[in-house]
């Protein structure tokens, strides 16, 4: 069988902030080499996969990953070794037998879905396919919308702005090439009216800018003031999603804002903001505005806000099964983030979407802030078929390989490229079936 694993091997390569991640290559019988990096996240759930690090204070301050690297190599290698590439459920179950903790903290999730992506990667050449027809599983295949990280704030950048990304999406947009000319002309409006206000066009680890600005709010003032600069509608061309991050800002039971002069609020005065936020600008996706264990907040949000507003839970479901099923029979929100690197292999990343498919959500395939020119994410975001990806701003070159790589994908699929026309415009309107 020429699709058989001949061997595999790890490298200790650097991220987007310069900190070590594990490049895996993996080599079958005929031939066929697969090769994927993964990402890493700065913002990161409790209940995440456990990202194996050394803790030698020596190397890279302690973030090395030899450890990891050691794993793939004396462990998962010779566990795979002559297994069929294609078997993807059959190879990611055998890592994670072999691991044996409930969260991958022994062998490091990093080390194993480093394998289980480059796996994907080769067994994708090997039939033929271009990754994303490879991975398609009857989703519909389809480029997305994407979430586009513009102004930065929270643990993304070092500035006074709390909450951690104010994101742009091309919602009018007839396609994706042009939803990039959206993304980019609004992006070099904000570039100009930032500079024009006196404030530091400098950009955080996902691109967009960071400017230490007099309050929130003041953001989303600019965002909307961008969009009119680059001749574009602000909701109908272009719409603002948020990502607080809350978990970043919660102490000892508060919500507390320094932009806001250190103001502690409960968390239904925060809710007012967003509520006041929802109804003053053209906001159309709202993810993890509460602490990712305020169950009850976001229940609560997701009953003011879910009929005409996307709500998503990244820390609170952290791709896990076990804790999106929770949300479900919580009614907690109404759509999912996905990261691949939260759950640890590409197989559980697929049932966490099939898991909110089943419940009729929306999911957002995501990036990490620690991100790599490894293009993955973005063939796997097309054959997923959800229809929106979140993988930061319009500059730095580890965001701008998977547009680019979106843009080729378009450019093959030629007249038969899906793109969600009108995605999310519906949610102002008052409809949960976006």
């Amino acid at each position: 069988m020429v699709s058989r694993i001949k061997s595999i091997r790890s490298l200790e390569v650097l991220d987007s902030r310069g900190f070590p991640t594990i490049r895996t290559w993996v080599h079958l019988e005929d031939g066929t080499v697969g090769v994927a990096t993964v990402p890493s996240g700065a913002s990161t759930g409790e209940n995440e996969a456990v990202e194996l690090r050394d803790g030698d204070p020596s190397r890279f301050g302690g973030k090395g990953v030899l450890k990891a690297i050691e794993n793939v190599t004396h462990q998962i290698a010779p566990a795979l070794k002559g297994m069929d590439s294609t078997g993807q459920e059959i190879i990611d179950r055998t890592m994670i037998e072999l691991d044996g903790t409930p969260n991958k903290a022994r062998l490091g999730a990093n080390a194993i879905l480093s394998v289980s992506m480059a796996t994907a990667v080769a067994a994708a050449k090997c039939e033929g396919y271009p990754l994303y027809r490879y991975l398609d599983r009857d989703f519909g295949a389809r480029l997305p919308v994407p979430m586009m990280n513009i102004l930065n704030g929270g643990k993304h950048a070092d500035n006074s702005v709390d909450f951690q990304e104010f994101m742009i999406m091309p919602v009018g947009a007839e396609s994706f090439s042009q939803a990039m000319q959206y993304g980019a002309d609004v992006f070099h409006a904000l570039k100009r009216i930032l500079h024009k206000k006196g404030y530091a066009t400098s950009v955080g680890d996902e691109g967009g800018f960071a400017p230490d600005l007099k309050s929130n709010d003041e953001a989303c003032d600019l965002i909307v003031e961008a969009i009119g600069a680059a001749g574009l509608r602000a909701g109908d061309d272009v719409a603002i999603a948020l990502d607080p991050a809350a978990t970043s800002f919660f102490k000892d039971g508060k919500y507390e804002l320094q932009a806001a002069q250190g103001k502690l609020l409960e968390a239904d005065e925060l809710l007012s903001i967003y509520q006041d936020w929802v109804q003053r600008y053209p906001i159309v996706s709202i993810e993890d505005g509460f602490e990712e264990n305020d169950w009850k907040a976001f229940v609560a949000q997701t009953v003011l806000q879910g009929g005409h507003t996307q709500i998503v839970g990244d820390d609170l479901y952290v791709t896990n099964t076990k804790f999106i099923q929770k949300g479900i029979d919580k009614e907690a929100t109404n759509a999912v983030l996905i990261k691949l690197n939260q759950i640890g292999t590409v197989t559980e990343t697929i049932e966490a979407i099939e898991l909110c498919r089943f419940a009729g959500w929306n999911y957002v395939v995501s990036h990490r802030s620690g991100e790599t020119e490894d293009t993955f994410l973005a063939d796997f975001t097309v054959a997923m078929g959800g229809g929106q990806i979140k993988t930061g701003s319009l500059s730095r070159s580890e965001r701008i390989a998977k547009y680019n790589r979106l843009l080729e994908i378009e450019h093959e699929l030629g007249d038969k490229a899906n793109f969600p026309t009108g995605i999310l415009k519906v949610w102002q309107k008052g409809s949960v079936n976006a």
